[in-house]
Order: C-alpha cells, then sequence, then structure tokens
C-alpha cells in the first residue's frame, strides 16, 4: 500500500489520534461496524463500561484485519458510532492505544439514537493493503 497523511494548517488540527486525510493506492479492505461482542460466547462485552466496549471493539477489528492480511496501520479511515458523545474521551483514550497520532486514519465520530445490542459503541473502518 501507499499510503499519505494530509495535513494543512488551513483547516483544523484534529482533536485526537486522528488525520485530517489520508491518501492511499492499493487493495481496499471495508470492515463492517463491529460491536464488543465476544467471539467466543457472542455476548456483550463490558456492559456499561466504555472503555472496554471499545477495547473488545477495537480487539475484534484487529483480528478482522488480520485475516485480511492487514493490521492497523494499514487503516486510512474509520467512523466511530457512540450512544452518548459524552463517552468520547474514554472512547478516545483507548482507540490512542491502537492508532498513533502520527499515522492514524481519517476519523467521523458520530452520536447515534440507539445501537445493536444496546452497546455503546460501534467502529467500522476502511483499510487498504
Amino acid at each position: 500500500m501507499t499510503k499519505k497523511i494530509i495535513r494543512t494548517t488551513e483547516a483544523p488540527a484534529p482533536v485526537g489520534p486522528y488525520n485530517q486525510a489520508i491518501s492511499a493506492r492499493g487493495t481496499t479492505i471495508f470492515v463492517a461496524g463491529q460491536i464488543p461482542l465476544d467471539p467466543t460466547t457472542g455476548e456483550v462485552v463490558g456492559s456499561g463500561d466504555i472503555a472496554r466496549q471499545t477495547q473488545q471493539v477495537l480487539e475484534n477489528m484487529g483480528a478482522i484485519l488480520k485475516a485480511a492480511e492487514a493490521d492497523y496501520s494499514d487503516v486510512v479511515k474509520t467512523t466511530v458510532f457512540l450512544s452518548n458523545l459524552a463517552n468520547f474521551t474514554p472512547m478516545n483514550r483507548v482507540y490512542a492505544q491502537f492508532f498513533d497520532a502520527e499515522t492514524a486514519p481519517a476519523r467521523a465520530c458520530v452520536e447515534v439514537s440507539r445501537l445493536p445490542k444496546d452497546v455503546l459503541v460501534e467502529i467500522e473502518c476502511i483499510a487498504i493493503i
């Protein structure tokens, strides 16, 4: 994959571990939205705990990326869905453990009225290898 971080002072700086834009070329992988389910039991992990749920979501995403012969460094765009935007800061702390701020993907984060199984977070991504 060829990946280039796009940054400009003519637009607002990122307020978390993401970049303004990414230019990339290669095979595109679209990872469906992941919620905090234990892959062996299918049960929701971390009921009411945004940090634990975010951790599980990103672990699940990592497993899918690995199956596609990719990893977090290949991710060029994420979309984070939160059931309550008040959970942004603790979600962002966990997210930062998976994506280095310098090379992090572009990202959108939105509050939604409800997520499957009433979880607190869902994250989808696009990776290019």
